[in-house]
């Protein structure tokens, strides 16, 4: 529209006179006469996001029902995997967990860098993660469980809050109770796993 050339001739409005104000003000109302209600509509309004893109403070049954089938890369699939294997058989909030104590290795110097570094990482009895090296063929026997997984994955690598387990880096079933837990804070009890994290270091003198 030329009002949008008249108004970007000059940064200062008070110097505009009040028949070129006038001028302008009819330019801008018959342009926008030749407009439809619904283009009005559609420059006026601020845009929301669309499904899927919204990144939620708690991620509960009924927001991934909501979502779109999950998709991503390798570390995408690392974490989808991971989530399926550990803890397909616990409630959305169990599943969250364990995404976040991958997440939260993935965030601290002593694990490797990446989701997949994390979830196949070997130790002095094999495998962090057993699932990776119990000799069984890792297929996905469950679509539908795997498909909330994948969901679960995507909202967690895409920025969901991470707050069930308290920065935990760790956890176990509570049939066992290994070595390690008595040296680490117990954060949380989700399901069927236990979570931890190393304790807060004080600077000696």
């Amino acid at each position: 529209m030329r009002a949008e050339v008249t108004v970007s001739q000059s940064n200062n409005p008070s110097g505009m006179s009040e028949q070129g104000l006038v001028s302008m003000l009819l330019q801008e109302r018959t342009g926008f006469g030749a407009l439809s209600a619904g283009r009005i509509s559609e420059i006026t309004t601020t845009p929301r996001a669309k499904a899927g893109e919204e990144t939620p403070e708690r991620i509960t049954a009924d927001w991934l029902a909501a979502q779109p089938a999950a998709s991503g890369g390798e570390q995408f699939e690392c974490l989808a995997n991971a989530i399926y294997h550990e803890a397909r058989g616990e409630s959305v909030s169990g599943q969250v967990a364990v995404a976040e104590v991958i997440l939260n290795r993935v965030d601290d110097p002593q694990f490797p860098k990446t989701v997949c570094g994390v979830v196949h990482q070997g130790n002095a009895r094999g495998c962090q993660f057993s699932w990776t090296c119990d000799g069984r063929a890792d297929r996905i026997a469950n679509s539908a469980v795997y498909s909330t997984a994948a969901k679960i994955a995507r909202a967690m690598l895409d920025g969901a809050p991470r707050r069930l387990t308290e920065g935990a880096t760790f956890f176990h079933t509570p049939a066992v109770r290994p070595d390690w837990s008595r040296r680490f804070v117990r954060t949380a009890q989700i399901g069927a796993h236990i979570f931890y994290r190393k304790p807060v270091q004080t600077a000696s003198n």
